[in-house]
């Protein structure tokens, strides 16, 4: 058995769920052959995959063009799409080719239209997973009929192609696959050791409030030096959020993780969640997820015009304790305000189900043995 996922390339929301994923269907079919196909997988997310699998460099579609991660350059995203889209027939054909040499049983999308196509021509099945789809993403830019006006019937024509859609909480979009779609529970990122012994081997002492921010693949330029030294809490950091080479001497309300201090703790992000009180971020699929999962408040911030944000904006009280802070308030550091009023929040009774990649794999594995 081989199956073929394809996470998109934009953010690392995609492709951190699509791990676990992975973990799921190695735990079910060790016998499996498991190959991801997508743009560069950074190491701590590599450091996540607890069976073997292949992957592969492909180039699976454009997402949007982001200045930071707080912000859309909405003409460069058009332009972008507009040149993958231009040539799909080609890309199909170049995808399909690759999925007949590997002989896959079953191609998962997590959501580029183009496994969808590659698979319909290939004569393999398809499982879309995902919580939004790019043509309801797109939609919001006008800019798409002037400069790039087949990009969005492009799209819908090979989502429409899909033999099964597995969609999670917090979705929008799917129209093109209306006809097979099927609700599954939140994909999720838990900690491995638990907050308490993340704390531990962070060295994070007693009961002091510690801040987690969280940027994502495309950061955010924000004065955390500052931040720290007017602050109450603690603002754990990685090297997305500052690169290696930043002097944090005399910072003593900010720790700096490395990826090799990650590594030798033992810990994986989903871990530095659990250790922290509050996320700081802005509100995409991952660590939304992760902040559910792992019981850990979040303070987000807006994100430019991305359709996926008044959607979690609307439905994310319901599933854990959030506020919103500006983004002046944010860029300014003005943070303290915030974190407090967010801290004494109750916290929703509703109790999130987090068992979605064991379900989707489930069904994953139910399409490539069969055929459907």
């Amino acid at each position: 058995m081989r199956i073929v996922i394809y996470p998109s390339g934009h953010g690392f929301g995609h492709a951190t769920r699509d791990i676990e994923l992975l973990n799921a269907i190695g735990r079910k079919r060790a016998d499996a052959r498991l190959i991801m196909r997508t743009g560069a997988l950074p190491p701590f997310i590599r450091a996540g995959v607890e069976t073997p699998f292949d992957f592969q460099i492909a180039d699976t579609d454009t997402g949007v063009a982001q200045v930071d991660s707080l912000e859309v350059d909405e003409e460069a995203t058009v332009r972008r799409a507009g040149a993958f889209y231009h040539d799909f027939d080609r890309r199909v054909d170049a995808e399909a080719a690759v999925l007949r040499h590997l002989r896959a049983s079953v191609v998962v999308g997590d959501v580029p239209p183009l496994a969808f196509a590659a698979a319909a021509r290939a004569g393999v099945p398809s499982v879309a997973l995902g919580n939004f789809t790019w043509d309801w993403i797109y939609a919001v830019y006008p800019l798409f009929d002037e400069l790039a006006p087949d990009v969005l019937p492009t799209i819908r024509h090979a989502y429409a192609a899909a033999t099964v859609a597995l969609r999670l909480p917090l979705h929008g979009g799917f129209e093109p696959m209306q006809h097979v779609v099927e609700d599954v529970p939140l994909i999720a990122r838990s900690a491995r050791a638990g907050r308490a012994e993340a704390r531990r081997r962070l060295g994070i002492a007693g009961p002091e409030t510690v801040v987690l921010a969280s940027f994502g693949r495309y950061g955010a330029q924000l004065p955390y030096a500052a931040i720290a030294r007017e602050s109450r809490f603690t603002i754990l950091l990685t090297e997305h959020e500052a690169p290696a080479g930043t002097d944090w001497t005399g910072h003593a309300r900010i720790l700096w993780v490395s990826e090799a201090r990650l590594a030798e703790t033992g810990l994986r992000y989903p871990d530095l969640v659990a250790a922290a009180d509050v996320v700081v971020s802005k509100p995409g699929y991952g660590i939304v997820s992760e902040c559910i999962a792992n019981g850990t408040s979040l303070l987000y911030t807006s994100r430019g015009r991305f359709a996926e944000y008044e959607l979690f904006v609307r439905e994310m009280p319901a599933m854990l304790r959030c506020r919103h802070l500006s983004q002046d308030d944010l860029r300014g550091g003005r943070w303290a305000d915030a974190i407090e009023a967010l801290l004494r929040q109750e916290a929703p009774r509703f109790r999130v189900d987090t068992r979605g990649a064991d379900v989707a794999a489930d069904r994953i594995l139910a399409s490539a043995g069969n055929g459907a």
